[in-house]
This record gives structure tokens, sequence and C-alpha cells, in this order.
């Protein structure tokens, strides 16, 4: 069995999806100093460093970042590949703060799931929305982001595979089919 890569988003989209997604946020929530983005591992990291980026070159404010691992706080760890859990480095206090959790895709909702019950144990945030590269349907769980860079409706079997510059040495959002 082989696959087929297309390519959805390349470098280009992905700077002026994130200039987008920037602006949203700001939009939405207009007191920046009382928001926190915390990027949930491994992806969601790279994309909250170039959203918070972005924020502080739109408005000049720069919105703290935070990265969170949710493996521990996932209700599949029997069905998913072992994995090595990754950092959660939460450096401030989430009180009374608006949240916005970053992860790259959103396909079942159960990451997001898992990272709220992760976000309660750090504080009672005010708010906590949600802000995602790529939607790409499926949900098993009541969970709809607040902020969408692309949606993608895909068939359960086909993948999406993001790629930032830091880790993966380029920007590439790619659809991977398999084919017989």
């Amino acid at each position: 069995m082989s696959s087929s890569i297309v390519e959805i988003l390349s470098a280009d989209e992905i700077r002026r999806t994130i200039v987008r997604l920037a602006s949203e946020i700001d939009e939405r929530c207009r007191d920046l100093s009382q928001v926190v983005l915390v990027g949930i591992q491994k992806k969601g990291v790279p994309l909250t460093m170039m959203l918070a980026h972005q924020i502080e070159v739109l408005e000049g404010v720069k919105v703290p970042t935070a990265t969170l691992d949710i493996t521990f706080y996932r209700d599949d760890l029997d069905l998913i590949a072992v994995r090595t859990p990754g950092k959660t480095d939460i450096p401030m206090d989430l009180n009374g703060r608006t949240v916005i959790l970053v992860d790259d895709v959103i396909f079942q909702g159960r990451t997001i799931r898992a990272a709220l019950n992760a976000v309660n144990e750090y504080g009672r945030p005010k708010h906590i929305l949600l802000a995602v590269l790529i939607d790409r349907g499926h949900r098993q769980v009541p969970i709809h982001p607040d902020f969408v860079g692309k949606r993608l409706p895909t068939a359960r079997e086909e993948q999406i595979k993001v790629y930032f510059q830091d880790p993966d040495g380029r920007d590439a959002v790619e659809l991977i089919r398999a084919t017989t």
C-alpha cells in the first residue's frame, strides 16, 4: 500500500494564516495583558511561538506563552502509540486570565478535552479559548475551536502532517491519502 501527498498549505500560506489568526485573537481578546497562549506539545508549541511573535509585531504587546503536555490526561492511552511525555512549562498564574490553547490540528477533540483537564491543574482561567491551524472534523466530543486557520474536511483514514521550520526545517501542511 502506498500513499499520495497533497500540499494543503505552503510556507507562505501558513505565514498569512498566522497573521490572520493573530489578528482574530487581538480582535476577540481586547485586553492582551490578560491573555496567555498555551501550546499543546508537540506541534502546538511552535505554532504558539509564531502566534505570540505575530501579535507582538501587530500590537507591540508581548503575550506570555506556556507549554502543556497532556499525555497523562488522555482517556485513550491504551489505544495510542507509546509516547514519551513532553514538558509542561506554565510559569504564570492562570487564575482569572484568558487562556488560549493552541494546537496544530483538531480531529476527534480528545487532545483538547485532555488539555482542558490539564489546564485546571494550574488555576482557574476566566476564559479558555482554542486556536488551531487545521480543523479536519470528525469530533467525538463537543469541542469546537474559536480560531481556525483552515477547515479541511477529511476522510477518517487520511492524515494531516504539519511541518514547522523549527523543528522540521520547513513550513508546510500536507494531506496524506493511502492509495492501493
